[in-house]
């Protein structure tokens, strides 16, 4: 539907009250003093400004747009659905079809034995119910002293309490504490980190030694989960764990009894070039938390997977029952939404597009490693891909706001710069994307005379 365009004193109302009315997500002052950004509509990999610029989205709407903006598709599918029931709660013993018929296909596509799912309304609220779901498996088996969760310094969960006492980044910590109990932290495991000379399965056996000891040391029978971002977020370049390092958590949590959670909100969904990252490497968690890409972000929705030997002892007869929910957990709507994401992603390749276009990318950013030395890595694997800079993170900042002028978005956190598009990108896309890349980096080369 065309829409006249805004004059100016209504883009002035628009950006007035959007900074006096409305705290935004993880606001900044320092970007907010510059002016509120405004969108009014997208299509495909690209959206609109308010006043009708068009940008190159290349972190696909916060990892949400696996399957670019406005699909017909999903509109009709939700459409229709509203027409026949908009909402009804998943509450006590209530469902719709298309709760059920989502949960089918969770079950197909998620790997080995995860086929139960419990709905939510974000990746932090499946990462919240993770720990709970954790908490409670145990206490059900007797084993009520098990309340503790290793988890990895520099990784993200969620911004609820629970899910920040496990993140292991100061900034999302700091103003909340105290939190949560019984959170432990150990290294993070970035295969670049290896000390010079020590290979990689060597490295691995390293920081699984030292998860070894932690164990020991707080004691098996007290430690209820381990989660983890098998491939860490955007905020520390998608880094690749040490070859052996995955398997090796997954033997030791076997070992002592402790549930192994993978938080793949940001890696799930065909980004990494297969479905979920821990397919990479064949291991299977306990628990598998989805959000972001899941809905392709038309309408809000979360979930925990698991598998049944953790859902049966919640199904135990009266008393037994899982101990957490909310009202609009699985929303009839959102899981229609979530359907048509899917089928979108089977009916045209897109896993198999995000591996093939993810080696393109590789390939062109080597290419430019060559021509520009400030870059120092390039990281991550399938389209979420992280260009390092050997330069201070003012320089980043710097980029990202050259290519913003220029007609793309770019997220960078310091000096490191983040690509991660939709699936549905093209070669020429690619093209578009990295050539705005390279360009920025040949007037940040000539801004700071490195």
């Amino acid at each position: 539907m065309k829409t006249s365009p805004p004059t100016q004193k209504q883009i002035d109302s628009l950006e007035r009250d959007a900074l006096e009315l409305i705290i935004p997500h993880f606001a900044s002052n320092e970007e907010l003093a510059k002016g509120p950004k405004i969108f009014e509509r997208g299509e495909g990999c690209y959206v609109y400004d308010i006043q009708g610029n068009r940008y190159f989205d290349s972190f696909a709407t916060l990892l949400t747009t696996v399957c670019g903006h406005c699909r017909p598709e999903v509109t009709q599918a939700v459409t229709e659905q509203m027409q026949r029931l908009e909402f009804f709660p998943n509450y006590v013993d209530a469902f719709t079809v298309p709760l059920i018929e989502l949960a089918r296909k969770l079950a197909e596509i998620a790997p080995g034995d995860l086929s139960v799912s419990f709905f939510v309304n974000s990746g932090s609220e499946a990462n919240e119910t993770a720990l709970k779901m954790a908490r409670q498996y145990h206490v059900e088996r007797g084993e009520r002293q098990r309340f503790k969760f290793i988890a990895r310094r520099d990784s993200y969960h969620a911004t609820t309490l629970g899910g920040s006492a496990v993140t292991g980044l100061k900034w999302f910590r700091e103003y909340f504490e105290p939190l949560m109990p019984g959170a432990l932290f150990v290294r993070a495991a970035r295969d670049r980190d290896r000390p010079a000379g020590v290979s990689s399965e060597a490295y691995a056996g390293q920081l699984l030694a030292e998860i070894e000891e932690l164990i020991a040391q707080e004691g098996a029978d007290t430690i209820a989960g381990f989660i983890m971002d098998p491939l860490p977020g955007s905020n520390t370049g998608y880094p690749l764990p040490p070859q052996g390092y995955l398997q090796g958590v997954r033997d030791l949590c076997d070992a002592h009894g402790i549930l192994l959670i993978f938080d793949e909100v940001q890696s799930g969904f065909g980004k990494t070039g297969k479905w979920f990252f821990c397919e990479h490497e064949e291991i299977t968690p306990d628990i598998m938390t989805l959000g972001k890409g899941l809905t392709g972000g038309y309408i809000p929705l979360g979930v925990t997977v698991t598998t049944p030997r953790v859902a049966d002892v919640f199904r135990q007869g009266p008393g037994s029952e899982f101990r957490s929910g909310s009202t609009y957990g699985g929303h009839t709507v959102a899981c229609t939404a979530t359907l048509a994401n899917i089928g979108i992603i089977e009916r045209e390749g897109l896993v198999e597009n995000a591996q093939r276009m993810g080696q393109l990318c590789r390939q062109q950013l080597a290419a430019m490693q060559k021509r520009h030395p400030v870059i120092g890595e390039i990281s991550g694997v399938g389209l979420l891909l992280a260009v390092t800079l050997d330069a201070d993170a003012k320089v980043g900042t710097w980029i990202r706001d050259w290519c913003w002028q220029n007609g793309m978005i770019l997220r960078n956190n310091g000096n490191i710069l983040v690509l991660a598009p939709s699936l549905i990108i093209t070669r020429e896309q690619v093209e578009e994307m990295l050539g705005l890349i390279d360009q920025a980096l040949v007037a940040a080369v000539k801004e700071f005379g490195l």
